[in-house]
């Protein structure tokens, strides 16, 4: 098992299907910049037994959880397609999917029967207008909500929801998400405003600190102390007091946790990157497409991974804002 720099292993596979989206949430891909955005050719992207040789090198240097991302990965077609040749790769023992729910009911069953494990759910709040303001797309909540209890019943849960807390815009929505979830055995996760790319006019004034959610939750239903499930998890879980499970917390920019993250991320095209907010990735696609093994991508991983030093949320602000950084719809999140 490959340690980076700063001693990290590497565990987690994250790999982008495709770099659409249905939504234009205001935080990642806004309606201004991206209506008029020429995305990647067919033949850029890889194809599913591209991505599963990646996997396969991965898997080689002790990666265990792959996590299928886009853009919106059910845009991709045939998915399931994709989880199966996943789910027979020696060492890998979790396939996850981070979607935004629009097409997961119709796709829930025959997921679930390829070998996906769960599912992630993106849901910024629980009011129409202000998750239609936020997603800048008319999607009901309720399709959401019903494509929730549609993989729980095909076996992907329990689910995590992972809301994205901007001030001004879905603050009011927290005591809400926490409601409804609460005592259904899945998980809200509040995740801060992040500096992602540089599209989504981050000002970290919009930032809602976490301390300051778990105040506003806990005066409502008390909370105990946050534990993680292992090292590299990024969300803080506190547990209700009163037994009625836990909320999350993924707090990038009030306290940072690069010195455990664990996550290479393979995007769209065939490019490896080692932080979300990385400047630039590693070709492997060129290589596959000229007859490399996945021996010898594990070779490039190996050797990329080896010199990462990345802890860009650690030194937030000794980085220049304006440094162009790869755009969170680009490689998942």
């Amino acid at each position: 098992m490959p340690l980076d720099q700063l001693g990290r292993p590497l565990t987690d596979l994250r790999i982008s299907v495709t770099d659409r989206c249905s939504f234009r949430c205001v935080y990642c891909m806004p309606r201004e910049i991206y209506d008029d955005h020429e995305y990647l050719a067919r033949g850029e992207i890889l194809h599913y037994g591209e991505m599963t040789l990646v996997a396969r090198a991965a898997a080689s240097l002790g990666v265990t959880k792959v996590r299928l991302t886009g853009g919106e990965p059910l845009l991709r077609k045939e998915l399931h397609y994709l989880v199966a040749q996943l789910k027979e790769v020696d060492g890998i023992s979790e396939i996850a999917m981070t979607t935004n729910a629009q097409l997961l009911a119709a796709q829930a069953v025959e997921l679930a029967e390829a070998g996906l494990d769960r599912v992630t759910v993106s849901l910024d709040g629980l009011d129409d207008e202000v998750v239609r303001r936020v997603i800048d797309t008319d999607v009901p909540v309720s399709v959401v909500l019903d494509a929730i209890d549609i993989a729980e019943a095909a076996g992907l849960g329990p689910i995590k929801i992972n809301a994205v807390i901007r001030r001004g815009w879905n603050e009011d929505q927290v005591i809400p998400l926490v409601e409804h979830f609460r005592g259904t055995g899945h998980t809200v996760r509040f995740i801060e405003f992040m500096d992602v790319g540089t599209t989504n006019s981050w000002n970290r004034a919009e930032v809602v600190p976490t301390a300051e959610l778990v105040e506003t939750i806990s005066a409502r239903w008390p909370l105990e102390v946050p534990k993680r499930s292992h090292a590299s998890e990024v969300a803080e879980t506190y547990a209700f007091a009163d037994g009625a499970g836990s909320v999350g917390f993924i707090s990038s920019v009030t306290a940072p946790f690069c010195g455990d993250c664990s996550r290479l991320r393979l995007s769209a095209e065939g490019q490896l990157f080692t932080c979300l907010f990385a400047t630039e990735g590693t070709d492997v696609k060129a290589m596959i497409r000229d007859g490399a093994t996945s021996d010898d991508v594990a070779e490039v991983i190996s050797r990329v991974w080896t010199n990462r030093d990345d802890q860009y949320s650690q030194l937030r602000g000794a980085v220049p804002l304006d440094m162009p950084r790869v755009e969170m719809s680009y490689i998942g999140g």
